[in-house]
């Protein structure tokens, strides 16, 4: 299991840097295509990928990527509305065959897993794209790593029951390893114009912002899986499970570091 997870995750990070490093058409594909996954696997634990309201959130997910891929997003609130419209349309039409915490499910699948993760490529497409993308890696995957070891390693209390694993040492591990990861991470980006402070300020700081949301993105996760039952999101990948058993942290990351980056370009 060990190897199978480590080449999986060499597999994913190589992924990615190909993807951050040669930007579009293949970055909004791919986290399109990641995107639709997740909430597929949500549908799934919600036993609503195969119904109505499922195709309609599948159907949303991806007109809302080929908005993105168009450059279209002043129609991204329009989709939202329309999407909402109609589904409460089919949830009275059909009633009271369905309920309306079927249609809150649902609508939650489209805009939790497909539309806090298109905030990567949100990133991705500021200016330096390239190089700030990585924070939310940064303070995802890296907190992630940081607050395994250290938990691993003098971990006593625990912090939460949706994750008997996780100890406050842990976290707060992880959240210092991510600023500090963050803060040897600058010296090597290069000169930019784009913040109102250095990036050796704006980094640390973002990381560690990020790192705290990044434990309740994994917890938030684990909470649904335990409200219905659920091991894993998936198998799509080995050794990890699903795309959302591995984007948990990066969904909750990825809206806080772009709107955390354009708020220190602009104070």
């Amino acid at each position: 299991m060990f190897v199978t997870r480590l080449i999986s995750g060499i597999v994913l990070v190589l992924g990615l840097i190909a993807v951050f490093v040669f930007g579009e058409p293949a970055l909004t594909i791919v986290f399109g295509l990641l995107g639709l996954a997740a909430v597929y696997e949500l549908l799934r634990v919600f036993s609503q990928h195969d119904k109505p309201l499922g195709f309609l959130a599948l159907a949303g997910t991806c007109i809302y990527y080929v908005l993105i891929y168009f450059d279209m997003q002043s129609w991204i609130m329009f989709l939202l509305t329309a999407l909402l419209v109609i589904m409460l349309a089919f949830y009275v039409t059909s009633y009271p065959r369905i309920r309306i915490e079927t249609v809150a499910e649902v609508f939650l699948a489209a805009v939790y897993a497909g539309g806090l993760l298109s905030f990567v490529i949100f990133t991705r497409h500021l200016d330096h794209g390239e190089w700030l993308v990585w924070l939310i890696v940064i303070g995802s995957w890296g907190a992630d790593t940081c607050a395994y070891c250290v938990g691993k390693v003098i971990g006593k209390h625990h912090f939460s029951e949706l994750s008997p694993k996780k100890t406050i040492e842990g976290c707060i591990g992880g959240v210092v390893g991510a600023g500090l990861i963050a803060f040897g991470y600058s010296f090597f980006v290069p000169e930019m114009d784009l913040f109102i402070f250095s990036p050796k300020i704006v980094f640390p700081l973002v990381a560690v912002v990020s790192a705290v949301v990044s434990i309740f993105g994994d917890l938030t996760a684990s909470a649904i899986k335990r409200n219905y039952d659920v091991k894993d999101y998936g198998r799509l990948i080995p050794g990890h499970g699903g795309v959302m058993d591995r984007f948990d942290s990066v969904i909750f990351v990825a809206p806080f570091v772009y709107y955390l980056i354009v708020l220190t370009s602009i104070i």
